[in-house]
């Protein structure tokens, strides 16, 4: 992809925007590598796992979704799962379709790759890629620069300490009279900011040939009767989704502007 090889050839290469405008420097692609290799877990990114792993969900049988959210007004969670639900129905549906006998599904027993066994094993896999791909990906990409477009909300590097009361220098003293200009001495400085509100500027564009969830059928599910049949309404669902998620997107803009 177009996008992913600017990004090696600006953003994660070496003396890029992300090691100059860091705070790791140049170790900030290792330590990044370092954290995903300790703590990165596919069968984590599925969306019901996720949010148990963080805390905003317990496992409910007699809840919707099949969960119970510690912070019932919690949009990710609330419109993600039904999101989720939809995708996973349609990847059922279609598995369910190719697989009708378990003894199909080629076995994996790789110590990187989650268990994969049975047809269900294969729905919950493709359920994540897909969800990853798509809503977990728009939630996490399309609101960065809304979050840190102003740069004092999230800076990406500390150049000074910040001064306490215990310092026995000037420097809290000067904090105390001109705030501002320890406070801007401490934020990153005006090119670092400028090229990462740029970066941050461009990610969440959506490009003038990006592709829908649920907006093109493939050709040769068109020729298939059953999968047609099944994709429709995967995508007639995800239109309902629209519908419910919309308005509260434009509530939310007004309570911005406001």
């Amino acid at each position: 992809m177009e996008i992913n090889a600017l990004a090696r050839e600006s953003l994660i290469n070496a003396g890029g925007i992300i090691e100059s405008c860091f705070s790791p420097g140049k170790y900030a692609i290792e330590l990044s590598s370092a954290a995903y290799d300790q703590l990165w877990r596919f069968d984590m990114e599925a969306l019901p796992a996720d949010l148990i792993r963080r805390g905003m969900a317990v496992e409910d049988p007699t809840a919707e979704h099949g969960l119970k959210l510690s912070i019932e007004d919690y949009p990710f969670a609330n419109d993600g799962l039904v999101l989720w639900d939809t995708i996973k129905q349609w990847v059922r549906d279609y598995v369910n379709h190719y697989y009708p006998d378990p003894s199909l599904v080629e076995k994996k027993d790789e110590p990187w790759w989650p268990v994969l066994k049975t047809p269900e094993d294969l729905v919950n896999v493709l359920t994540t890629i897909i969800w990853v791909a798509a809503g977990h990906h728009a939630a996490v990409n399309f609101g960065q620069y809304v979050y840190a477009g102003y740069f004092p909300n999230r800076p990406t590097i500390a150049r000074t300490n910040m001064p306490t009361e215990d310092h026995v220098d000037d420097e809290f003293k000067n904090f105390l009279h001109k705030p501002e200009f320890v406070m801007l001495k401490c934020f990153p400085s005006q090119i670092q900011a400028t090229k990462v509100v740029a970066v941050l500027d461009v990610l969440p564009n959506h490009s003038p040939d990006e592709e829908y969830l649920g907006d093109q059928m493939e050709p040769s599910w068109a020729e298939n009767p059953v999968i047609k049949a099944e994709f429709e309404r995967f995508s007639g669902r995800l239109k309902e989704l629209e519908v419910i998620i919309e308005p509260k997107e434009q509530n939310w803009s007004r309570g911005c502007s406001l």
